[in-house]
């Protein structure tokens, strides 16, 4: 048994807290013991696994300031991280040997006054994730940049999620000399087959036909996900379908939203908007933070996901998807090139409206062949993104990272 410490900044509803929190699930399920220490825990906004007892959670620094006068957001999460480091390093009651440390890489030297097993997923490079500014954002950004590449350097195993963000990685950080290994993100399918669906209809707020065609799309409230080109190709469909068809197909948007965060609510409001100066507000539902079992019912209840993020690292909303037999229209680039196949378990298209809409408008003529792309797909997760296979390349490294520094 090997006791894993998972150091992450907020456990709250993400891309990244999934893949921290199935990576804990993983590890357990092979005997070891997992702990979370993290900057901010709100068991109204997190994960089930991080609120029904399943790991052992504890918040320090939740009382440091998240920004100074709404600048310096990236400084300040540093900050933040290498207090709760600091805490670990100093702390005896959690039994640690090796810790698992994402998103903030600062805390690996903090991480280093005590333990010698540290390992690092890169879910992207950070400073790729800043909004670009003018001469002073470049000042306050120089700096930052130059100590995340070497804290990043520092640890003792990275990962990064897929083969797209090893490249840019590589271009990124072109002093680690140490080539990161990918760790494909999976899914625990355990948890959603001893779930139980519930009807579509029992999670919307509208009714919808009974032949209706539906959407879905399913990604957190930020601007970077692009969720207004599934609005927008929604509207460009209503050139292509016969009016009798098309008041029947429905979109669904659904997606994290945090009340502490003013690009969540900005999102959104924004995208409500713009479904109404589109003219199909009618025919789109938006929701707020679907809990798991909402988001099942989602995601059995569609007929199709779009995923609309341009260069996204990688995409666990595709995996869900190709798990639970639904063809996924994508942007051609980033992790979904990864993970779909055009054509054969679902679209890769460029980031453009209509081009968007001309695959939809195929799964919408043609639902024999939307289910033979969504079959494909559960095939192609089976092969190849199996919550198996990532337990097994998992818990390799970790038992490698305990094994090596033994013969140290």
């Amino acid at each position: 048994m090997v006791n894993v410490t998972f150091l992450h900044p907020d456990l709250g509803i993400g891309g990244a807290e999934r893949l921290v929190v199935d990576a804990a699930l993983a590890l357990q399920s092979r005997g070891h013991s997992v702990h979370f220490v993290t900057n901010h825990h709100d068991k109204n906004h997190c994960f089930e696994e991080t609120r029904n007892g399943t790991f052992p959670v504890t918040v320090v620094g939740d009382w440091l300031p998240r920004c100074i006068f709404g600048y310096a957001y990236a400084l300040c999460a540093y900050i933040r991280m290498m207090y709760a480091a600091l805490y670990v390093v100093l702390c005896n009651n959690i039994p640690t040997d090796v810790i698992f440390c994402d998103q903030i890489s600062y805390a690996v030297p903090v991480l280093h006054l005590r333990f010698s097993r540290v390992l690092f997923y890169c879910h992207f490079p950070d400073q790729l994730l800043s909004k670009p500014g003018g001469t002073l954002k470049s000042l306050y950004r120089a700096p930052l940049n130059w100590i995340e590449e070497k804290t990043t350097g520092l640890a003792d195993k990275i990962l990064v999620n897929s083969k797209f963000t090893r490249t840019v990685f590589k271009s990124t950080f072109s002093n680690i000399s140490k080539a990161p290994d990918v760790l494909y993100p999976s899914i625990n399918t355990d948890l959603i087959d001893c779930l139980s669906p519930e009807p579509l209809s029992s999670v919307l707020p509208v009714d919808i036909p009974d032949d209706a065609f539906v959407f879905l799309s399913i990604n957190r409230y930020e601007k970077k996900k692009d969720l207004g080109l599934a609005l927008a190709a929604f509207g460009q469909l209503k050139n292509i379908l016969a009016p009798s068809v098309y008041n029947k197909v429905r979109l669904i948007m659904a997606g994290g939203y945090d009340r502490r965060v003013t690009e969540n609510i900005d999102c959104y409001a924004d995208l409500v908007v713009l479904a109404d100066q589109l003219q199909i507000s009618s025919q789109v539902i938006f929701l707020k933070s679907p809990s798991d079992a909402q988001k099942l019912a989602l995601l059995v209840g569609c007929h199709c996901v779009l995923y609309t993020p341009t260069n996204e690292h990688f995409g666990i909303v595709p995996l869900e998807a190709m798990y639970l037999s639904k063809p996924v229209i994508a942007t051609n680039s980033g992790g979904p090139t990864e993970t779909i196949v055009d054509k054969k378990t679902g679209y890769l298209r460029r980031p453009d409206p209509k081009a968007f809409a001309e695959a939809m408008a195929d799964c919408v003529k043609n639902r024999d062949l939307c289910s033979k792309l969504g079959q494909e797909g559960r095939n192609r997760f089976r092969d190849h993104f199996s919550f198996k296979a990532f337990t097994n390349k998992l818990d390799t490294y970790i038992n490698d990272l305990v094994n090596d520094k033994k013969l140290d």
